[in-house]
């Protein structure tokens, strides 16, 4: 198995090498797509399953609409079509014919639903419909990488609709807080909730919330979005309920999401120099089992033991035995240690006659010997402190790379170069003139205005003019 860059010397080229290394993704013949190989998968499954469950727990279903949309669709919600006509794949033909109207592949959902809302809601009794899609969408990218942009990539769309302002407002909050919990204590990483500029929000957002995170190259992910459509859709699709007092008004929507690209955030917010490290609820296997022998009779007694330790283990952890001969015990341990496995247990002849075994931990490299029994529940609480490891690492991490910015001088020096800018916490006067100067300047951007942010009367850092708070500026994929 080659080695890995060093991340320290080129992120990128390590972060592909984890990805394709690891197993978790492969390239595929049409530029900027991927396949996503059983490994990254299952990754997927169980962030999917996590989330499902919580959208559920908040009173949610799940539906599935067509993945081809009436080109008219998109014509109906100007601000929408213009944010995503140029991401946007078209179908003109169909069973060797040109078709009578083009169709769009969806780069997300909203005119087709609520032009389907139009016939579902009548009254107010109709309301809410909470609403969530498990789907692909197609987004014609120029620059691509593997889990965090390419042009189709796995998501979950949810699409509400509210009698009144408050509820959808409430709503987007709501989910946003799912979000934020998910990664939290699925992922094992912090992250900054906040409201994207006018320049930064979904197109056809009233308002856009996000979580932004911070990578192992200082750069600023955006992990997820919930948007406030307000009454935008429901007057583009004439889409109106009749009220208590008999009246017909138009719903309040919104509209939240999170992709494949949380992969991606599971590599750069906790990936080291020997690859992946998983978070347990997120691990595809939690404990890997290593037995380690050179003779025969070796071998039979240490697989017996190997297979009752599996059996005890698996009823409350995701077990993998590696019992391959084709490769030496250090080999495996290389390969686990890569695609991120919490736990390594070994056990030889010797650990067997003193009725112990060798407990390795990914996330910090120690290792201790354990008798084997009440193993499992030694498992299960060094899988929890290994979840708060990696989440308190993570924390310090983007606490030490979060600076106060007050002058032009300092942000422009934290931000020369390629490299990330780690997060900066500078005025702006609230102008998308001076938002798009500072980026085009540095190729830092607003990744949100905290919504934890006191105010704080200050002087922009580009412009000097008043600014009644600070926002996170960062350099971001």
């Amino acid at each position: 198995m080659p080695g890995l860059t060093n991340p320290s010397v080129d992120y990128s080229a390590w972060y592909n090498e984890v990805v394709l290394q690891g197993e978790l993704a492969d390239y595929a013949p049409v530029r900027g797509c991927m396949i996503i190989r059983p490994y990254g998968y299952a990754i997927w499954e169980l962030m999917q399953q996590a989330l499902d469950g919580m959208f559920k727990e908040t009173g949610h279903q799940n539906v599935y609409f067509p993945l081809l949309i009436p080109e008219s669709f998109l014509q109906k919600e100007a601000e929408h079509v213009e944010g995503f006509a140029p991401e946007c794949a078209v179908v003109t033909h169909g069973g060797g014919k040109k078709l009578e109207e083009p169709l769009v592949i969806r780069p997300t959902s909203e005119t087709i639903i609520w032009n389907t809302y139009r016939d579902w809601i009548q009254s107010y009794r109709d309301l809410p419909l909470l609403y969530n899609q498990w789907a692909n969408v197609l987004r014609w990218e120029l620059r691509t990488r593997l889990f965090l942009r390419t042009l189709e990539f796995l998501w979950q769309e949810g699409h509400t609709a509210h009698a009144t302002e408050k509820e959808a407002i409430e709503e987007t909050h709501r989910m946003l807080g799912v979000y934020r919990r998910f990664a939290e204590e699925w992922m094992a990483l912090p992250v900054i909730p906040g409201i994207k500029t006018e320049s930064e929000k979904f197109a056809g957002a009233v308002q856009t919330l996000c979580i932004e995170a911070m990578m192992g190259d200082r750069r600023a992910l955006q992990a997820g979005t919930s948007h406030f459509l307000g009454q935008n859709f429901a007057k583009a699709f004439d889409v109106t309920y009749q009220d208590e007092a008999g009246g017909r008004q138009h719903v309040w929507a919104t509209s939240w999401g999170v992709s494949t690209r949380l992969i991606g955030a599971l590599i750069m917010g906790h990936g080291d120099e020997k690859g992946l490290r998983l978070p347990p609820r997120l691990a595809p296997y939690q404990v890997v089992v290593v037995p380690i022998y050179k003779t025969e009779d070796e071998k039979t007694t240490v697989l017996e033991s190997a297979h009752r330790l599996v059996d005890s283990l698996s009823t409350s952890a995701r077990v993998k035995l590696d019992d391959r001969d084709t490769v030496r015990p250090g080999f495996k341990f290389n390969e686990w240690e890569l695609r991120g496995v919490p736990l390594r247990v070994e056990m030889g002849p010797k650990d067997l006659a003193k009725g112990q075994v060798v407990l390795a931990r990914r996330d910090t490299g120690t290792k201790e010997f354990l008798p084997q029994e009440g193993l499992a529940e030694h498992v299960c609480a060094t899988m929890d402190d290994i979840h708060r490891t990696l989440f308190e690492q993570a924390k310090a991490f983007r606490d030490a790379n979060t600076f106060r910015v007050d002058t032009w001088e300092e942000f422009r020096e934290r931000t020369a170069g390629e490299g990330g800018s780690g997060f900066l916490l500078a005025h702006w006067d609230g102008t998308a003139e001076t938002e798009a100067l500072i980026k085009e300047e540095t190729k830092a951007t607003i990744r949100c205005i905290p919504l934890d942010n006191p105010q704080e009367p200050g002087v922009c850092v580009r412009t000097g003019k008043p600014s009644k708070q600070r926002v996170v500026f960062a350099k971001a994929y």
